[in-house]
């Protein structure tokens, strides 16, 4: 059997082939499957995922399979973290692919940016599912998350016109990243500001917050981004950066003012978020006060099905209090979405003709 080899750059020729709408229906049919009735046999495995300390990095192993009609695949996927705040190279990462029939290593699947793009389409899924038309986003972190967060969301919404990029430094990195947006989407206004810069940066970064429609953090923070009380209400606030009790991105008083009846405050996974989650878990929130965003989407029959999920008023700037209600959702990732995008990612590349094959990579000589 031969073995499929994607690389980055390979991946990247093949993700530019979907459309946000594409991959934000990708994520309704693996969430809305996380969220239903469980059936026997099972039709998603999904075991919690496995660390391991290496020498500057906390190496995550997750295994996952689905087995549905219209969602079907078994991947191993296994991401390097940083422990150190000066490494700049980002997430290595990478997806093995199995044969359904076989049981053999079908592909090997570079995953950095995989990963952005799964979390990137959850996170465009939540802001459509909170009915938000956003104008203004601020965006903290400037790695391959923020890098495709802000491309599926500028490509999906023309409203946005404003975009702000925060980051500790005006490094190398950031600085690449506003200038390919500026060139991709000439129409919106893209500010970087550098919280090293000093106390003005940190009044311009108060006003662009307090004036965000659209809030998006994906960094590796242990205390605070920025005060609850500049976030106005109405905003929604995507949190993708923590995954353990010791991270969190936003205060306490913050995640509190999603939490309604229903809950405007959604999740990828109920039961990984209580894990894991370090804003869920310092606001001492329980399992029935946030609410899973596969109980907001369907899938039937080929057709995509959204819920509604909002705060009660939508209404100026200058009329919205800074403890007013706010929407959030927060995403640790879950397994279930490396098994969907590697496998479509797959099967779109072996139609495009894309990769580099192995052949007789898995050779049984007695078969």
């Amino acid at each position: 059997m031969s073995l499929l080899i994607l690389s980055s750059t390979d991946v990247d020729h093949v993700l530019a082939d979907f459309s946000p709408l594409e991959l934000q229906n990708l994520m309704v049919r693996v969430f809305s499957l996380i969220s239903a009735p469980r059936q026997s046999p099972p039709v998603i495995d999904a075991p919690h995922r496995t660390t391991i300390q290496m020498k500057n990095h906390i190496t995550l192993f997750m295994p996952a399979r689905v087995a549905h009609p219209h969602l079907r695949g078994t991947t191993l996927k296994a991401v390097s973290v940083p422990q150190k705040s000066s490494d700049t190279c980002g997430l290595p990462a990478s997806t093995i692919v199995l044969d359904e029939e076989t049981g053999a290593v079908k592909a090997l699947v570079n995953a950095r940016s995989l990963t952005a793009f799964r979390n990137a389409a959850s996170s465009l899924l939540s802001t459509n599912i909170v009915g938000l038309r956003p104008t203004s986003v601020v965006a903290f972190g400037a790695g391959r998350q923020i890098d495709t967060h802000l491309e599926l969301h500028l490509r999906f919404f023309p409203t946005l016109t404003s975009c702000t990029i925060v980051n500790r430094t005006p490094n190398e990195r950031v600085i690449t990243l506003a200038r390919r947006l500026r060139t991709r989407f000439p129409n919106v206004t893209i500010t970087v500001l550098a919280r090293s810069e000093g106390y003005d940066t940190e009044l311009r970064l108060q006003t662009a917050v307090s004036a965000a429609s659209l809030i998006i953090c994906a960094t590796s923070a242990t205390t605070p981004l920025f005060p609850a009380a500049w976030v106005r209400a109405g905003t929604h606030v995507v949190l993708v950066g923590s995954y353990t009790p010791a991270m969190r991105e936003v205060e306490r008083a913050l995640v509190l003012r999603a939490v309604g009846t229903p809950s405007r405050l959604l999740v990828d996974s109920r039961e990984a978020c209580t894990i894991e989650a370090g804003e869920l878990i310092d606001a001492g929130l329980g399992p029935n006060q946030v609410r899973e965003i596969g109980e907001c989407v369907g899938f039937e029959a080929g057709d995509i099905l959204l819920a509604t999920v909002s705060v009660a008023s939508h209404v100026g700037a200058e009329e919205t209090p800074a403890d007013g209600p706010i929407t959030m959702f927060k995403s640790v990732g879950v397994g279930l979405q490396d098994v969907a995008i590697a496998c479509v990612v797959v099967e779109r590349a072996e139609k495009m003709e894309i990769g580099t094959k192995i052949p007789n990579y898995d050779y049984n000589q007695l078969s």
